[in-house]
C-alpha cells in the first residue's frame, strides 16, 4: 500500500507532534508499505521519512515541486519532481491507495482538500486518516460538514474523512484499513 504523508516542513515542533509523525513513519516501514511525501528535508515530512527509513520501508516516494528540488531529502529512494504546487498534489493524490492528514499548515489543509475533491470527482472512496490534533482541524471539519448538508454539494464524500486525535488512535485506524 502506498501512503501519502500531508503534514507541516515546519522544524522545531513540539515533541507531541513530532511523534505523530514517528509514529505514522515507523507504521509504514514495520508494514512494508510505501511512504509518499512532499519529499523535503524539514519537519514533519523528514521526521516522517526518518522513522519509516529506519523500520525498513525500502520505498520513500518524495514528490518535490522543482523550486524546492535543492531541499530534497536525502532518504527517498525515488524523487518525483513537479512542475509546481499544484502538479504535486495531482502527483500525491496519484499515487496514494490512503492518505494521512497530520498537523500543518495551509499547504497541508489545501492537499487535503484538494484530496477530497478528487477523490468526490472519482468517486473513490481512498481512506483520508485526518489528525485533529487539539481541535486544530474542527473549523474546516464544521465547514465540510455544513457544504456536505448545503444544496451546493453532489456528494456526502467531502465529509469522509476518519478524524483521530492522537497517535494511538492514527496506528488504531491504520491497523484497520491495512486489514481492508
Amino acid at each position: 500500500m502506498k501512503v501519502v504523508v500531508y503534514c507541516s516542513a515546519n522544524n522545531d515542533l513540539p515533541e507531541e507532534i513530532t511523534g505523530l509523525a514517528s509514529s505514522v513513519g515507523l507504521w509504514i516501514g514495520e508494514c512494508h508499505h510505501s511512504l509518499v511525501y512532499g519529499g523535503v528535508n524539514a519537519g514533519l515530512m523528514h521526521i516522517t521519512a526518518q522513522a519509516a527509513h529506519d523500520a525498513g520501508c525500502k520505498s520513500i516516494i518524495g514528490v518535490v515541486p522543482e523550486m524546492f528540488a535543492h531541499r530534497a531529502d536525502p532518504l527517498c529512494s525515488e524523487i518525483v519532481l513537479a512542475h509546481d504546487l499544484n502538479d504535486r498534489k495531482s502527483r500525491l493524490i496519484a499515487h496514494g491507495d490512503a492518505f494521512v492528514v497530520l498537523p500543518g499548515g495551509l499547504g497541508t489543509i489545501d492537499e487535503w482538500i484538494s484530496t477530497l475533491s478528487h477523490l468526490v470527482v472519482e468517486g473513490s472512496e481512498r481512506p483520508v486518516v485526518v489528525v485533529n490534533y487539539n481541535g486544530m482541524y474542527d473549523a474546516q471539519i464544521q465547514q465540510l460538514a455544513i457544504t456536505a448538508q448545503s444544496q451546493f454539494s453532489r456528494s456526502q464524500l467531502i465529509t469522509s474523512s476518519i478524524l483521530v486525535n492522537n497517535s494511538q488512535e492514527l496506528i488504531n485506524k491504520l491497523n484497520e484499513i491495512n486489514k481492508l
